[in-house]
């Protein structure tokens, strides 16, 4: 069985992944708060963690890996969107209006990530739908000793958990002094964090031994993940943005409220994004959601593409010029795996490179020789083994699928590539025949005319003493080279 190796935030080393039970590797990633569409930064961790999903099904089995990614569907943000609704005349009252703005939002994000090639978590549990775990998970912190109520609100303290702060690395005086900690009179410890707070009677809320009211961010997930994933499960996932105050929060929760568990043994999170080299803001006007760069003609493949060749780990910079050199290379990925059957094994290199660390520019690397060694032979050269494997390894980071959203191509259908790239290496050499005839005859037309005719077809012509090379630029068009 191939060995994973993962980044362990809480060790701060990457470590050999051994699953609890073998039969049953458990996964956990913080989902989104509901409230509107998915920025490009959201998608981050959906492929980050998808593809690591992929990798766990390939080695243990798709019947062997559990993973569930949450919705938040209670927040002060969708109370808001609600509320602007009903006072711009929407039907229904706040809390049908929150619910409808909470469906609305889910469904976007599900095609929008769907669109990138994530497949569906096994679980998708929404908050609401586990509010009386999170009272009775709250109440047992009481009597254990480990929160309190006062004014309306259940806060958990801090101080009643001594590993505090192990996660980030950080000191609880650390924390006060670098966190926006919000100051009020009913709390013991500035640090302390709410479990439950009351609710007005026009916004969503509960019955619960301490009023009407509705839960904190932070208990959600540590009690929708124990009722999923038990008291101990293999691994927590979310954007390094989470790590200080949610997960930390997190630990401190379950930990207590369970001690017989271990929670989440391994730890990951991903970095974060840039546009251009710069933070993305709607200040600096880079700011776009994933839908954007759909609906401008973007394929979802792309955008996987490009957040999958730079590590999670480190932070990730989406450009223009990323964009369209992966576009360039899926067309031409999609070209050889046109002919490719089901029935191919991911090649151990990229199954390796996942391995490692999901190391995932290895692995787009290590398919790019794969798809090199095809081109350069003839079509009659390549076993339909090695299309086949091809496709398979593609498929298991989430690339050259066949789903419906995926195949949103702005480019065009796919074509053989093979055969494409042998009609390409012709008309090099009648280029570079053109060219020696043009060299003695001064008579340069010919060569100009094929350039034009290429160009057209899409295709980029570079053309140095070393030679003549043709490749499918933007807007190829494989059609056009017939008459050539």
């Amino acid at each position: 069985m191939t060995e994973i190796k993962l980044h362990n935030s809480k060790t701060r080393s990457k470590e050999v992944f051994t699953p609890i039970d073998d039969k049953n590797v458990r996964m956990y990633v913080c989902g989104p708060t509901v409230y509107d569409r998915a920025h490009l930064g959201n998608a981050r961790p959906v492929i980050v963690f998808d593809t690591l999903y992929r990798l766990l099904r390939h080695v243990y089995g798709e019947a062997h890996v559990t993973y569930a990614r949450n919705f938040t569907d209670v927040d002060d943000k969708i109370n808001a969107t609600a509320l602007a609704r009903k006072e711009a005349g929407a039907a229904g009252t706040l809390e049908e209006l929150v619910t409808e703005r909470s469906n609305e939002t889910i469904d976007w994000y599900l095609k929008d990530m769907g669109a990138l090639g994530a497949v569906k978590p096994n679980y998708m549990p929404r908050a609401t739908e586990y509010i009386a775990q999170m009272i009775a998970m709250i109440e047992d912190l009481i009597a254990k000793g480990h929160a309190y109520a006062a004014e309306g609100h259940v806060l958990f303290s801090v101080e009643s958990y001594s590993d505090y702060g192990a996660l980030s690395g950080r000191s609880v005086d650390d924390m006060i002094a670098g966190a926006r900690v919000e100051v009020a009179p009913y709390k013991k410890n500035a640090m302390d964090f709410v479990l439950w707070k009351p609710s007005t009677d026009d916004l969503p809320g509960w019955d619960s031994p301490w009023g009407r009211g509705r839960p904190g961010w932070h208990i959600e997930c540590s009690a929708m993940s124990y009722e999923l994933l038990g008291a101990s499960f293999d691994i927590h996932g979310g954007g390094n943005d989470l790590q200080f105050p949610h997960h930390e929060n997190e630990i401190a929760q379950s930990c207590c409220a369970h001690p017989q568990g271990e929670f989440a043994r391994f730890w990951m999170h991903n970095e974060m994004l840039q546009v251009e080299g710069k933070k993305m803001s709607k200040s600096l006007g880079n700011f776009f959601t994933v839908r954007d760069l759909l609906d401008q003609g973007v394929p979802g493949e792309v955008i996987r593409f490009v957040f999958l060749s730079t590590h999670y780990g480190k932070p990730m910079d989406w450009t223009e010029k990323k964009a369209k050199e992966a576009e360039a290379t899926l067309r031409k990925w999609r070209g050889l795996s046109n002919a490719a059957s089901k029935n191919g094994t991911p090649a151990q290199v990229v199954v390796d490179a996942l391995a490692d660390d999901l190391n995932t520019s290895l692995a787009l690397t290590e398919l790019g020789h794969m798809a090199k060694s095809m081109l350069q032979r003839q079509r009659s050269e390549v076993e339909q083994t090695e299309i086949d494997d091809f496709a398979a390894s593609a498929r298991l980071l989430g690339l050259l699928l066949d789903d419906a959203e995926m195949g949103k191509w702005v480019f065009g259908g796919a074509v053989d590539q093979l055969l494409v790239n042998q009609h390409l290496n012709e008309l090099a050499e009648k280029l570079v025949s053109l060219r020696a005839t043009a060299m003695e005859t001064k008579d340069f037309a010919p060569v100009d005319a094929l350039k034009t005719a290429l160009m057209d077809a899409g295709v980029e012509v570079r053309m140095s003493k070393a030679g003549v090379e043709l490749l499918p630029g933007a807007g190829f068009d494989a059609a056009k080279l017939e008459g050539l």
